[in-house]
């Protein structure tokens, strides 16, 4: 058995649906989450700023003993691949989940892929989803007003500015007939009914943050890492007031989980 924690992070609050997703499947789990929100959002900020900022997101994780770090945050996932691979303590990002869980798929149909300006911008789901996916027509659309109105609470199709940007992101993607689409930002999920509404219930949802739990549990287990009783401890950079008023939105529960807030840190570019 081996109690130590699970280290996820995040940019914002869309990690917690990862955490939600993993404690629904392994309950005894540890868990240590990190919100990078005092330095939110990520999707617009440059490529080496991005690539340093994983780097201290991973030490984050690693400070708190992490056995297993899992980056849900699409955007770095995306943009710092090799940086999650190289680093000392295994870590993963919600890229390698969600293309191993659509590679399995039988459909010839094109896939659609949702996701923060950064992560479309960097082309790494595309890259991976053409190599697994090899003949299937891959199309993606930035989101960069998802966040923020999920962010503030407009999660359902009768808000009328989400089913506006749902209606304004996804019409080239229903245009082209997509047969699934990969929810490329764990925030997403949180969403995942106002997209069925406009789509239609033919196209396959694939959500980062399950695929993350699934891919999460399978490592633990093929290595005999699982064990702990089931705790949660949470950090963030930004407003502990905020963190604790939202979590429970993300988590699924009434509840704010034990949360510390720690110092933002600088976002200096890689030297």
């Amino acid at each position: 058995m081996d109690n130590r924690p699970i280290g996820i992070f995040d940019s914002g609050f869309g990690g917690l649906t990862a955490v939600r997703a993993l404690r629904a499947i392994c309950p005894e789990e540890n868990i240590v989450f990190f919100a990078d929100n005092g330095r939110a959002p990520y999707g617009g900020r440059p490529l080496r700023q991005l690539r340093h900022m994983a780097r201290q997101n991973l030490d984050v994780a690693a400070a708190c003993g992490a056995k297993v770090i899992f980056a849900a945050c699409g955007t770095l996932s995306s943009n710092a691949s090799d940086i999650l691979r190289a680093y000392p303590v295994p870590a993963f990002g919600v890229l390698d989940a969600a293309v191993a869980e659509i590679a399995s798929e039988q459909s010839a149909a094109p896939i659609g892929v949702i996701a923060t300006e950064a992560t479309v911008r960097s082309g790494a789901f595309e890259r991976a989803l053409r190599a697994a996916c090899p003949g299937r027509e891959i199309i993606s659309v930035a989101c960069p007003d998802f966040v923020p109105l999920i962010e503030s609470g407009c999660v359902g199709w009768d808000d009328p500015a989400l089913r506006r940007a749902v209606e304004d992101y996804l019409r080239p993607l229903k245009a082209q007939g997509i047969g699934t689409l990969l929810l490329g930002c764990t925030h997403y999920g949180l969403i995942d009914a106002a997209l069925r509404r406009y789509l239609g219930e033919q196209v396959r949802l694939v959500d980062a943050s399950a695929c993350a739990a699934a891919f999460i549990k399978h490592y633990l287990e093929e290595n005999g890492l699982c064990g702990g009783e089931g705790s949660l401890r949470c950090l963030t950079s930004g407003e502990l007031d905020r963190f604790e008023r939202l979590a429970p939105l993300f988590l699924g529960q009434e509840e704010p989980p034990q949360t510390e807030a720690v110092p933002v840190m600088p976002a200096e570019e890689d030297k």
